[in-house]
């Protein structure tokens, strides 16, 4: 083991290490933070209009899908505790190319968290008469004007200024604010439930499942998911957690299990507070267009207006915070890509403060060149939620390719029931993929082309003695996994860019069936291609220096 003047001057090519100083509960708000943000006010809304009281399976869905994937990515940073975890297991399973592709789409949708929850604060405060009035901060179709673009750049400014601090600041900011944004949505539905409840709205509409299962599954990447991601935050964050092998894994199910019951409470309220003269003629329009925010309007007809006031705070204060977080987990993800050569190394750089400056600054610069005007906030929700589908897939795959090719590691958690757990896990990642929709999906696939040649004119520059291997041959699955769910997408009833029943071939139900066989047998194809156990083993003790050098410290 090295001495720590050996760690300071490591090969990640900078002059500084990272530090462990965050603790249990630095990493669970950092993940439970990561989880409640603008989902929570517009989610539920979302997710009644599309499916309506049986909207409530859909949560109850998601929760159990993506928990399968918790108790998957629990193992995995437990076990291999680095920087930008869910852009690296892939790498040490299948090697440069597959691990290049799985950490391209988590950084795409990491970084455009941030700026999609800046605008969603500018646009709730934009709410507000004195705020419409002075600081004039959206046009009419919803896109930010001159001033909108200040405001939101001087908030992405402090998230990044936090974030160069350091990851105690940003663990310690956020853990009051994560405080506030929970205690907000139980006080929600503490208040609306006895105040307001209609028992009867949840057979309103046609009844408690007027759009059938397609309307549940279609819920799914219209807010739901998105609002329930962001547990494995605090994975991308492990080469700084104080005690990662011990705390890793309880931070990802403890943030796991509240962020679950909170959002299905808040659909339980929100659905129950609703006007039953607003479900008469069915689920399209629950609330009246242009309320300031689904809950605040309940709280204003139930006579609790100082609720909707809060709301007001917290409408700012949840998606701001997100925000805060996404910024430095995206930076994570760009410094695993460094590092491992897979863009310019510049970017696997630390600072003396044991922080991914240039890393930092790049989501920065992105999610500045991200406020460009967007359809709206549900399509642009729909390609993250595939784009973290497309994150959240790589990890079952790699799980059971590192529990064969690594049996040695020490895993300080183990996933209950693996074997099962880990190919339903991928499953449920395909069909998220999958009813997120053809339209999305396509683009999700540009997204990585264009990553691939950003790869390929990095390589070019790469000294070849020196750069990762490829390993097409463990990564021959890749491409034709993810070109068969866009090609499926193309003929299920979730392809949203036709309205024509005779372009959606796969039928409901049968496209479930058809979509779990294929990630069935991609998955235990994907596992047979894992690169060498010689392979892996020396991929992982190129880690080492995060993995073992750094001491673990005790912090509060």
């Amino acid at each position: 083991m090295a001495s720590p003047s050996n760690v300071a001057s490591s090969p990640t090519g900078g002059n500084g290490h990272f530090k462990r100083t965050v603790g249990f509960y630095g990493l669970m708000f950092i993940s439970l933070g990561s989880i409640i943000g603008s989902g929570w006010l517009l989610g539920a809304l979302n997710a009644a209009k599309v499916a309506g009281p049986a909207s409530l399976i859909s949560w109850v869905l998601a929760a159990a899908m993506l928990a399968v994937l918790a108790l998957i990515h629990a193992e995995l940073g437990a076990a291999y505790p680095v920087a930008g975890g869910t852009a690296r297991f892939p790498l040490f399973a299948f090697g440069g190319l597959a691990g290049f592709i799985a950490g391209w789409s988590s950084w795409l949708q990491a970084v455009a968290i941030a700026p999609i929850e800046v605008e969603a604060s500018l646009a709730y405060l934009d709410n507000i008469a004195w705020v419409k009035d002075n600081l004039n901060l959206l046009n009419e179709d919803g896109t930010l004007t001159g001033s909108g673009l200040a405001w939101a750049s001087l908030l992405m400014v402090i998230f990044t200024v936090v974030n160069i601090v350091g990851v105690k600041l940003l663990s310690e900011s956020n853990t009051i604010t994560v405080l506030w944004k929970t205690a907000v949505p139980l006080l929600t539905v503490i208040v609306l439930v006895p105040l307001s409840f209609h028992g009867s709205n949840f057979g309103a509409g046609g009844g408690f499942m007027p759009f059938g299962l397609h309307g549940v599954f279609q819920a799914l990447p219209l807010g739901v998911v998105f609002a329930l991601q962001g547990f494995e935050q605090c994975i991308q964050l492990a080469a700084e957690a104080a005690q990662p092998k011990k705390d890793l894994s309880r931070a990802v199910l403890v943030a796991m299990g509240i962020g679950a019951v909170v959002y299905i409470l808040l659909e339980i309220a929100f659905i129950g507070s609703l006007d039953p003269a607003a479900l008469v003629h069915g689920w399209a329009d629950p609330i009246a267009k242009g309320d300031f925010g689904p809950y605040a309007t309940l709280a204003i007809a139930a006579g609790a207006g100082w609720l909707a006031y809060i709301l007001y705070v917290d409408a700012f204060v949840s998606p701001a915070g997100t925000g805060l977080i996404y910024v430095g987990t995206s930076a994570r993800l760009t410094y695993a890509l460094g590092r491992d050569k897979q863009i310019p190394g510049v970017f696997g750089k630390l600072s003396v403060r044991g922080v991914p400056l240039w890393s930092i600054v790049l989501a920065f610069v992105i999610g500045e060149l991200a406020f460009l005007p967007f359809p709206s906030w549900s399509i642009l929700v729909s390609v993250v939620t595939s784009a973290t589908a497309v994150m959240y897939a790589f990890a079952p795959v790699s799980l059971a390719a590192l529990r064969k090719r690594d049996p040695g590691r020490e895993r300080p958690y183990l996933t209950p029931f693996a074997p099962v757990l880990a190919p339903l896990g991928f499953v449920f990642a395909n069909l998220i993929i999958y009813w997120s929709g053809w339209d999305v999906n396509y683009k999700i696939g540009i997204a990585i082309v264009i990553g691939l040649v950003v790869f390929a004119v990095t390589r070019v520059f790469q000294n070849p003695a020196t750069r990762e291997k490829l390993d097409l041959k463990a990564a021959q699955w890749v491409v034709p996994w993810f070109a068969g769910l866009v090609i499926l997408g193309y003929l299920g009833r979730y392809n949203n860019s036709t309205d024509e029943p005779s372009a959606m071939i796969l039928p409901d139900g049968v496209d479930v069936l058809i979509i779990a066989a294929f990630a069935v047998a991609v998955y235990y194809w994907a596992v047979a291609c894992a690169r060498p156990a010689a392979e892996v083993t020396a991929a992982v003790e190129r880690e080492q220096i995060e993995l073992e050098n750094q001491p673990e410290i005790t912090t509060a």
